[in-house]
């Protein structure tokens, strides 16, 4: 059973002002209407109070406090920091998808400088094939086997096949070391020097001559073998076709060389002294040091052995770089896998 204020009493009146300010509180957090009995404040008329219907603080339960809404608030925030982060990559890394186009290009890309670089490999093949005869003939050994085989003419001045020898080891020494032109000059035979000044001079023109060729040899070695260190996976097959071409090249040179000096040798021999001697001073008497150990027949023997090297070594080469059907598919098959890779 309600009680009713009584609204004409100080108290009541201030009770009912004290209800007023809780009455919306009540009606938003009350879960069951409640019948209160509520008189208002008398008016001037003196009219008597009406009954309010309101639900009940005391009656009503209080509900509890939801949480969830901020918890799927948050959802599309979390989602919206994952896409942020994943467009943008963290500072230093790389994605899977862009190493994957990097390595792509790297692979399918042609190398730098192809080519010169294959040209240095195809000339490479001729000079470095004619240093490697002509630094054969020049060796003590191929001067023995020259001296020791039969038909080859004796000194007429006197020398034996030993001195010879000797004499001889020492010339093909000073123009193949970095010895001053005193080591031919000091040389003495019978009391006296083995060699004349001019002799020694020539000499010295030879060891010029061939030192700086077997130095560029041996720099286009190294410049081949750097221009080919990456072409086998970067370009397959350009290495050994490379190869093939100076092959080509070095048969047709060794071909018109030795057509040349068949069809004319002492032509020959003077048209190579007046281009690599041009001062003059490679012709001597017959009775000179330098003739009676290096004999024409010695130098036609070395250019016969000459020829015969260069060509054995282009024939090796022609055979293990010919472009055989199953080269190339091999070629083929090492591009498309770098293309893969």
């Amino acid at each position: 059973m309600a009680i009713e204020p009584n609204h004409n009493t100080p108290e009541g009146a201030e009770t009912t002002r004290e209800w007023e300010k809780l009455l919306p509180a009540v009606k938003k957090s009350a879960g069951t209407p409640a019948t209160v009995t509520r008189s208002s404040a008398p008016s001037a008329a003196g009219k008597e109070a009406e009954p309010v219907t309101d639900p009940a603080p005391w009656t009503a339960p209080l509900e509890p406090v939801v949480t969830e809404p901020a918890a799927v608030s948050a959802a599309p925030v979390a989602r919206a920091s994952q896409a942020r982060d994943a467009a943008e990559p963290v500072v230093g890394t790389e994605s899977p998808q862009l190493r994957a186009r990097k390595t792509q290009k790297k692979a399918t890309e042609k190398p730098r400088f192809l080519v010169l670089r294959r040209l240095i490999i195809t000339l490479s093949v001729p000079l470095i094939t004619l240093m490697l005869a002509v630094r054969f003939v020049a060796s003590s050994a191929f001067l023995w086997a020259e001296y020791h085989r039969p038909g080859f003419p004796a000194d007429t001045y006197g020398f034996d096949t030993a001195e010879r020898m000797r004499l001889g080891s020492y010339g093909l020494d000073y123009i193949l070391n970095l010895a001053p032109e005193s080591y031919l000059a000091d040389i003495q035979t019978g009391g006296v020097a083995a060699f004349l000044p001019t002799e020694v001079e020539h000499m010295t023109d030879v060891k010029r001559v061939i030192l700086c060729s077997l130095t560029l040899a041996a720099l286009m070695l190294v410049a081949a073998l750097l221009s080919a260190r990456t072409l086998p996976t970067k370009a397959p097959g350009l290495v050994r076709s490379s190869l093939f071409t100076g092959s080509l090249l070095t048969l047709l040179l060794a071909t018109a060389l030795g057509v040349s000096g068949i069809l004319g040798w002492e032509s020959f021999f003077t048209t190579f002294h007046q281009v690599f001697f041009p001062q003059g001073n490679w012709q001597f008497r017959m009775s000179d040091t330098l003739i009676r150990l290096y004999p024409p027949q010695f130098w036609l023997d070395a250019a016969l052995t000459s020829g015969i090297i260069v060509l054995l070594v282009t024939l090796v080469l022609l055979v293990s770089t010919w472009p055989t059907a199953r080269r190339r598919q091999e070629a083929l098959k090492r591009r498309a896998a770098n293309q893969k890779a």
